[in-house]
């Protein structure tokens, strides 16, 4: 059986979850400061894991199905949005990337949403995240769980996945076992340290939106705490007004994309919660109530199959195990993983793709 390891690259901690015949035999979590600082320490933990047949890298907003070795720096640009060096971001993952690149290890890039031919050309429009791969992952241990839970074929499987991370929020739709739509943590729901969708009139009215902007404006801003403050468990009992304007505005924000998601899958059986703000208790109760008329919810916390690693690391597991022929073969084909083709930039009329490839040094 397939030896593998999947990669969760979060703003807080870059998590690993290593897979072996269904046996989880890694699952770790490291500061991702501290991994980014020093890549070829995360590597040599990696390298002493082995023997192993796949890793599902970190992939940043996705690239169609691609070996490290074989990324091009185009590609890596593409992936990451970001010329090398750039500030802003999670510091350092592209960095991380291309020395996973130069390594021997047996490394793949993922798709994001935008990548998946599952999701119809009409949806991507002037859409760049639709979702980042690492939420691909998430999704595709939802699809498992559901189609595990319920003894139904993967093609069965319908749900509306919302993924709370430590910074952004985004919102996955799977029927039939794919992913038919999404919307991404810079244009989707209020998150708990980013704004997410901006206005327009936003963006013209700060001159330029710097991919550092991305990852601000969120609740934790709204509810007026710095970094040192901003914790998920504080924020469930709001004691302040601020406080409480930062609360409504995410649970109805995030609420309202999981509803027009919904759209896109007919009848979907369930919401699922997944991510950090999802082991909130407080967040949890106020989407059953809010989703509630619309189907019943979930918590993917708790019903992995690690212990430390988070959802979307367990999700790459999966898809490398598929990737790797073993027993997730139908997940990776019914999701299309090996079928995602293009680029993040291929659906844009509001820029042309000249300029957006001129903005991350591209010719």
């Amino acid at each position: 059986m397939p030896r593998v390891i999947g990669i969760d690259p979060g703003t807080v901690t870059i998590d690993v979850c290593g897979l072996e015949d269904g046996r989880v035999f890694l699952d770790q979590a490291f500061p991702t400061a501290t991994a980014l600082a020093d890549p070829a320490r995360f590597i040599g933990r990696l390298e002493a894991a082995g023997p192993l047949d796949c890793i599902a890298g970190p992939s940043g907003y996705g690239l169609p199905l691609t070996r490290a070795q074989q990324a091009t720096e185009e590609d890596l640009r593409l992936a990451f949005l970001a010329r090398e060096g750039e500030p802003g971001g999670i510091g350092g993952l592209g960095a991380l990337a291309r020395a996973l690149a130069r390594s021997a290890l047996p490394v793949f890039f993922t798709p994001g949403v935008i990548h998946l031919s599952t999701v119809p050309a009409h949806r991507k429009v002037n859409r760049v995240d639709m979702g980042t791969a690492d939420k691909v992952c998430a999704a595709a241990l939802a699809v498992a769980q559901q189609a595990e839970r319920g003894s139904r074929p993967i093609a069965q499987v319908s749900l509306v996945l919302l993924e709370l991370g430590g910074a952004f929020s985004a919102v996955i739709a799977v029927g039939g076992g794919k992913i038919v739509d999404g919307v991404g943590g810079s244009s989707g729901p209020l998150g708990f340290r980013a704004a997410g969708a901006l206005d327009g009139e936003v963006a013209f009215l700060a001159g330029s939106v710097s991919k550092a902007m991305l990852f601000t404006g969120g609740a934790a801003a709204i509810a007026g705490w710095d970094d040192a403050g901003a914790s998920p468990e504080r924020f469930g009992t709001p004691a302040t007004p601020p406080e409480g304007v930062a609360w409504d505005a995410f649970v109805e924000s995030v609420a309202k994309y999981a509803a027009a998601l919904a759209l896109s899958v007919p009848s979907p059986t369930e919401f699922v919660l997944s991510g950090r703000l999802a082991q909130v208790g407080a967040v949890q109760h106020a989407m059953r109530q809010r989703l509630g008329p619309l189907g019943p919810t979930r918590v993917l916390e708790g019903e992995g199959f690690a212990h430390v690693a988070k959802t979307a690391a367990q999700g790459a597991a999966l898809i490398a195990d598929g990737l790797a022929g073993g027993a997730h073969r139908a997940l990776v084909e019914t999701m299309g993983i090996r079928d995602a083709r293009g680029t993040a930039l291929d659906h844009l009329y509001v820029i042309s793709r000249q300029q957006a490839r001129r903005r991350l040094g591209l010719s």
